[in-house]
């Protein structure tokens, strides 16, 4: 069955079209890249050349980019070779794509693009269906692990060959597929099917939006789209070539225009289809020149988002600060079950993709998101900055992670009384990772203080002093939350460094990710004294492989072999199991805890939000702090 109609593919089509990028290939054949030359394995060898092609597109106003997958399977990198590299190729043109995405700080999606397998189907030629639908599902599994969106099957001649490589992304995902169809200069496929029959085929499978890729230039598709519109109810999607391509000096040129591609891109929209880009022989201008036509056509009203619970959208209004200017959310904190969701700032310029993040967590009643800085040392946008951005424009609040990593003792007291100016009032005092494990391993970390020496220089600021002890004038009202490892292989440090944490003068504290409740149960009772509230951290596992490597790879983070064992199982079912058992804890854990700190994978806030789904986060009931007496009832 189709994916849930929650997800950001539908959630855009509904406000309006979807414009798409163009042709990958054709871009890298005019810098230099030789047609003879495996494109796929570009993202190997030369990932820059692939990435800033993705560029140009997402700059040139694209929403929608494919990674450079196309021949990504097993039959078409055997012919260079290459075909023990499957997962690896694949991975990175997830990777490659997803960077860009962030270098740009759009919003814009990834879809992984998976072609034919260049070799027909028995009878005609020598691979079964079983055998296609195997290669087409290792392709498949390795796009999911590197983390897109939705997937397009594209360029399929033969609808049986499309019925397998759709039955083999469903073994692996429930991601959204865009399934295009190519066809001759006499409008039908090579099997001989016109617009109409391979509209009902499309219909019946899987895919959740169908349509035409290639084949032809505009004109001879505009007339296919709009037959094939007419029999179908799923959104329609057309992706012209620029014309029929000549040889000119050795080079292959295409004849349409972008000023042409720009003249029927409403033409395209108004015969049905709500996602239009390009295929062969397009580029940025191309792309560029229907985004203009795009940004001209008259807007359209959005549709009703579906909310978490009823009164989800009514539970948080804009956040005001009160008489005292301090924060609203440290208030509510011994008053009603808070929630926080995480965003990690862009790497680019742009923070579209993190404002609109912002804004659904707004509408599924989260009560405050949380601003990483540079996690993993690699670097992105001030997070300090983008807190600010969020608390004008969006209106939630916010909780800004603060490190020692990057600021002497100096900036470290200047960038807070700015932050305190800026409106934030919410801050969570972390060491900070090293440089030595992100993109500049040779950049000096200052750490002047650490964590609990960045909570005592808050609390005096709160005190209306500086570090040193001199005035500052008018105190500052910060809320100091602080982290908590309940996993922690030395708990004794853990606990010694918390209560002077607490000591320092922390109001709140983070958790861990967790994925079973016993270590936060013996944390709880160790703590029961300290009465600051506990938020519990839940990082929704999104697959087997993704749970392996959290387990193994990530410090901090373990994994039971029970919830290993049940992600095996679960197969293509991976993220509903990840995101049910962190429901579960949730709700066990909830009695004892004043809130759940939500971290999204992939930046997939609408699947994170969904561990919330039926919950009204704004109830007025009391809710308890930790006790010992009620840590035994648990």
């Amino acid at each position: 069955m189709p994916y849930a109609d929650s997800h950001p593919l539908f959630e855009r089509l509904r406000r309006g079209p979807i414009l798409a990028d163009g042709g990958m290939g054709t871009m890298l054949y005019r810098r230099g890249v030789p047609f003879d030359r495996c494109f796929d394995e570009l993202n190997l060898s030369d990932p820059k050349l692939v990435q800033r092609i993705h560029l140009d597109y997402l700059h040139a106003g694209a929403q929608l980019i494919e990674t450079n997958t196309f021949g990504g399977n097993c039959i078409r990198l055997s012919s260079h070779g290459f075909e023990g590299k499957v997962r690896e190729i694949n991975l990175h043109g997830v990777k490659v794509a997803r960077e860009a995405r962030e270098i740009e700080g759009t919003d814009a999606l990834v879809a992984g693009a998976i072609g034919p397998l260049g070799k027909s189907l028995a009878p005609l030629g020598s691979v079964t269906p079983d055998e296609a639908r195997a290669l087409f599902a290792e392709q498949a599994a390795a796009l999911l692990e590197g983390g897109v969106d939705l997937f397009i099957i594209e360029t399929m001649s033969d609808q049986r060959e499309m019925a397998e490589a759709i039955a083999a992304v469903r073994s692996v995902s429930r991601l959204p597929i865009i399934a295009l169809m190519t066809f001759t200069d006499e409008g039908v496929t090579l099997a001989g099917k016109g617009p109409e029959e391979t509209g009902r085929f499309l219909e019946s499978t899987d895919a959740d939006v169908i349509g035409a890729n290639c084949s032809v230039g505009p004109q001879g598709m505009l007339e296919w789209i709009y037959r094939l519109a007419r029999v179908v109810r799923k959104p329609v999607t057309a992706m012209p070539n620029a014309g029929m391509p000549r040889l000119v000096d050795g080079r292959f040129v295409y004849s349409a225009s972008p000023e042409y591609f720009a003249s029927v891109a409403s033409a395209f929209l108004a015969n049905g289809a709500q996602i239009i880009g390009g295929c062969c022989g397009t580029t940025p201008d191309h792309i560029a020149a229907m985004a203009a036509v795009l940004r001209s056509a008259p807007p359209v009203k959005p549709a009703p988002t579906v909310t978490v619970s009823p009164a989800a959208e009514t539970a948080v209004p804009p956040a005001e600060p009160d008489e005292k200017g301090g924060s609203r959310f440290a208030q509510n904190l011994r008053k009603t079950f808070q929630i926080s969701v995480e965003l990690d700032p862009p790497k680019g310029t742009n923070p579209a993709k993190l404002l609109e993040g912002a804004r659904l967590c707004r509408r599924h009643g989260v009560n405050a998101v949380n601003i990483a800085d540079s996690p993993m040392a690699r670097v992105r946008m001030s997070a300090m900055a983008v807190a600010a951005l969020i608390e004008r424009d969006i209106g939630i609040e916010t909780v800004l992670h603060f490190t020692c990593r990057d600021r002497n003792l100096m900036g470290i007291q200047s960038d807070l009384i700015g932050a305190h100016a800026l409106g934030i009032r919410n801050i969570l005092a972390i060491t900070g990772d090293p440089p030595s494990v992100g993109d500049y391993p040779h950049a000096t970390g200052v750490y002047d203080i650490d964590a609990i020496g960045l909570t005592r220089v808050v609390a005096g600021l709160n005190a209306g002093k500086d570090y040193a002890g001199a005035s500052i004038g008018q105190a500052t009202n910060f809320a100091i939350g602080v982290a908590l490892n309940p996993t922690a292989l030395d708990w004794e440090k853990e606990e010694a460094r918390f209560r002077r944490k607490v000591e320092a003068g922390a109001h709140f504290a983070f958790t861990q990710p967790l994925y079973d409740l016993d270590p936060l149960w013996r944390c709880l009772e160790a703590i029961s004294r300290i009465r600051i509230p506990v938020f519990l951290g839940l990082l929704p596992l999104m697959s087997y492989r993704h749970a392996l490597y959290l387990n193994n790879e990530v410090p901090g983070i373990s994994v039971p072999a029970a919830i290993l064992q049940r992600m095996e199982k679960a197969g293509d079912q991976g993220a509903e199991v990840g995101i049910e058992a962190a429901r579960n804890l949730l709700e066990r854990a909830r009695p004892s805890v004043q809130g759940t700190y939500l971290m999204p994978s992939f930046g997939r806030y609408e699947t994170c939000l969904r561990v919330i789904e039926g919950m009204n986060p704004a109830s007025d009931h009391p809710v308890a702090l930790p006790d010992s007496e009620h840590l035994r009832v648990c």
